[in-house]
């Protein structure tokens, strides 16, 4: 089976959802669905129909989540240096807009772009592979050719 790779941060945030589903999503919807049974009829009852539902994907996350967790390598960025790689902290000059951005590179289970967590199986991130500070890179987007330059990288 392939490992999946995970920052420490990473793995904490998915134990947390996980422990939060099933210590208190899953034991609350459960409830639900018994009261809801109470109302009688079950064919038109809506809040049943809508809490089996939440159950159901409450039921796959948890799958989904226990699944990631336990092909997790978890990888200690505090321990790497140098050029571009897995948990680098990047700061990039888009030498179109002069805009700065800033990213994390990690793994497909926790990247999130609104936080600046850049999946490593991206365009961008892998365009930014083993590359150091100073370099240009240019990465094709669904808009077109977009350039940047690295200003920064850290890890830890």
């Amino acid at each position: 089976m392939e490992k999946l790779p995970l920052t420490r941060a990473g793995q904490k945030m998915l134990d947390a959802e996980l422990r939060q589903l099933k210590s208190q999503d899953r034991p609350a919807i459960i409830k639900a669905i018994a009261e809801a049974r109470e109302h009688g009829d079950l064919s038109e009852n809506a809040e049943y129909h809508a809490a089996r539902e939440k159950q159901s994907f409450i039921e796959g996350r948890i799958k989904e989540l226990e699944a990631i967790l336990s092909r997790a390598d978890v990888i200690d960025t505090s321990k790497l240096s140098g050029s571009i790689k897995f948990g680098a902290h990047v700061k990039l000059l888009d030498e179109d807009t002069e805009e700065e951005r800033s990213y994390q590179i990690v793994g497909e289970a926790e990247a999130d772009l609104e936080k600046g967590l850049l999946n490593i199986k991206s365009p961008l991130a892998r365009a930014l592979i083993g590359k150091d500070e100073g370099d240009s890179v240019d990465v094709s987007t669904p808009g077109g050719i977009k350039s940047y330059e690295i200003l920064d990288i850290k890890f830890g």
